[in-house]
């Protein structure tokens, strides 16, 4: 049985050499890099909308950089 979310959770990620702070949380998933505020914020509701694109083989890549990237 899986852990219910219920605080957040704060994991550093590696990508190209560049590390990222990756924080799941109960609204959420929000990606920025090690040391930086501003990054890519998502609610639960919004990725379960975008589904078959973000989660049914498509790269989330693209869904998660237009418009949210980085600043």
């Amino acid at each position: 049985m899986a852990t219910k979310l219920e605080k957040a959770i704060k994991r550093e990620l590696e990508i190209e050499g560049k590390v990222y702070t990756v924080i799941m949380s109960p609204e959420g998933l929000k990606i920025t890099p090690k040391g930086g505020r501003k990054g890519i914020e998502h609610s639960w509701r919004m990725l379960m909308a975008e589904g078959s694109g973000a989660m049914g083989g498509g790269s989330m890549g693209g869904s998660m950089g237009g418009g949210m990237g980085m600043e």
